[in-house]
């Protein structure tokens, strides 16, 4: 067998090892075996500017978030293992970032969710804030940058919540 072969089959087998043993993860989620069950609450938006299509589409991939990437299992109960819930807290586009012939050329939205998030398990509290900017060209308007960022903010702050909850960033 070949040296190439030989280290290939080693690592194949570390890796299994290492997984099957519960020492490492080779996905985005590191979560305690204990933890079983989840809530989610709703995402409510309470920022002065309110992006109608935020917060329902934030919820909707923030679930599929958990699902997919996840063994956790969604209830209601306040008795679940984690509880998450969160706010549109600030959703800002009057920051101009870029000027070019003493015009503006570049604007930023800027956006931030504060999460709640419970473990009943170890009984923790934690609080935090996910804020993303997106710049966006000053010739658009406000709703015409939004249709076309909607989905990278949602993906971003989705990302951020996700790692700062289950894999400790």
């Amino acid at each position: 067998m070949s040296h190439t072969k030989k280290y290939f089959n080693l690592f194949i087998i570390t890796a299994i090892l290492l997984t099957s043993c519960g020492v490492y993860k080779f996905n985005d989620a590191s979560i305690d075996p204990a933890v079983k069950t989840i809530k989610l609450g709703f995402i409510e938006n309470r920022a002065r500017y309110v992006n109608p299509q935020l917060s329902p589409k934030l919820n909707d991939k923030w679930q599929l978030k958990i699902a997919s990437q996840t063994k956790l299992t969604r209830t209601t109960s306040d008795d679940a293992h984690y509880i998450i819930s969160g706010t549109i807290t600030n959703y800002d586009a009057s920051q101009t970032v870029g000027v070019s012939n003493q015009q503006a050329s570049t604007n930023r939205l800027t956006v931030t969710v504060h999460i709640v998030f419970r473990n009943t398990l170890t009984n923790k509290s934690e609080e935090f804030d996910v804020s993303r900017s997106f710049d966006f060209d000053a010739n658009l308007t406000l709703t015409q940058a939004e249709t076309k960022l909607l989905d990278e903010m949602v993906r971003s702050l989705i990302d951020d919540m996700f790692n700062r909850i289950f894999s400790n960033w």
